[in-house]
């Protein structure tokens, strides 16, 4: 069999997505997840770096702060990537493809803890509105399953993002 009748052949054993959701919409929904799942990724690997290298009198209690974090961060990855390809898309897995669909930068070095803080506290605010950016294409397909991992992942940053504020004040 030739290159091109397997590929024809894989191609006609896909099943077709009929979820009541256009192909339209759940392109866009996934695109739009998939900057989230980069987000979040890249925030659970700049947090997981945070514990890793952590010093000063705030150790312990930042240390155990983000190693919590990157835990709830490391699910939040799965469930994200798993709606994608609930929805019939791929979802993006590799830093190349992190690293063009993400909003959050990488740390230069290791700062001061409470530098982590500030950038941890960045992080989960821009996580926060590209979920927001991503859930207007979710309801307007009446695709609530997405719509409410998009509220859940809302909540959880919102409260993160609160909690690293106020560490920093004085």
């Amino acid at each position: 069999m030739s290159t091109s009748s397997k590929k024809a052949k894989a191609a006609s054993s896909v099943l077709s997505i009929d979820i009541g959701i256009s192909e339209k919409d759940r392109a866009k929904i996934s695109a739009g997840l998939s900057r989230l799942l980069a987000d979040t990724y890249t925030l659970y690997l700049k947090t997981h770096n945070f514990h890793w290298n952590v010093t000063g009198p705030m150790f312990n209690t930042l240390h155990l702060m983000f190693e919590a974090q990157y835990n709830e961060l490391a699910l939040a990855v799965d469930s994200l990537a798993e709606r994608i390809r609930s929805l019939g898309y791929p979802a993006p897995g590799t830093y190349s493809e992190f690293a063009k669909l993400t909003s959050i930068p990488e740390p230069k070095g290791v700062p001061k803890a409470e530098e982590m803080i500030e950038q941890l506290l960045l992080g989960q605010e821009t996580v926060a509105r590209t979920a927001r950016e991503a859930f207007p294409a979710a309801e307007a397909a009446g695709d609530e399953p997405t719509a409410d991992l998009l509220t859940q992942r809302l909540q959880v940053h919102e409260k993160t993002a609160w909690m690293l504020r106020s560490l920093l004040e004085h």
